[in-house]
């Protein structure tokens, strides 16, 4: 049973940091596309960054720059380092798992790609 659990997010100021967290359990991700996605209320889901298998991230232009993210096969693990947070970066963010590596199309930053999805963690940014 494949399961993926976020770390508790948190509130911050504008200009604050936040670091995320994601254990996945019930299967090794390491041949998989990885992820981070968020979701503000009344708003579609959007990617935040991809990882893939080989830990090569993509990020959302909204983020570059702000963002880092990482992975880690062994531990079957993924991070979220935020920095610089606007409030408009307030969402539920989601841990994500994506394609297998010999998939067509293999680690698009798009939320038809995701098999699987934590239950969700809540970052605010206030001004």
């Amino acid at each position: 049973q494949v399961k993926l659990v976020e770390s508790v997010g948190g509130s911050v100021q504008s200009g604050g940091s936040l670091r995320l967290s994601c254990a996945a359990s019930g299967y090794s991700i390491s041949l998989y596309c990885m992820g981070w996605f968020r979701q503000a209320p009344g708003k579609e889901r959007e990617g935040v960054v991809i990882i893939d298998h080989t830990g090569r991230t993509s990020f959302a232009d909204s983020v570059k720059g702000r963002f880092s993210a990482s992975r880690d096969n062994a531990k079957n693990t993924l991070s979220l380092e935020m920095n610089g947070l606007k409030p408009e970066d307030t969402a539920m963010y989601y841990c994500a798992q994506g394609l297998a590596y010999y998939s067509a199309d293999y680690c698009r930053i798009n939320p038809d790609q995701i098999n699987y999805w934590g239950q969700g963690t809540q970052v605010t940014v206030s001004l």
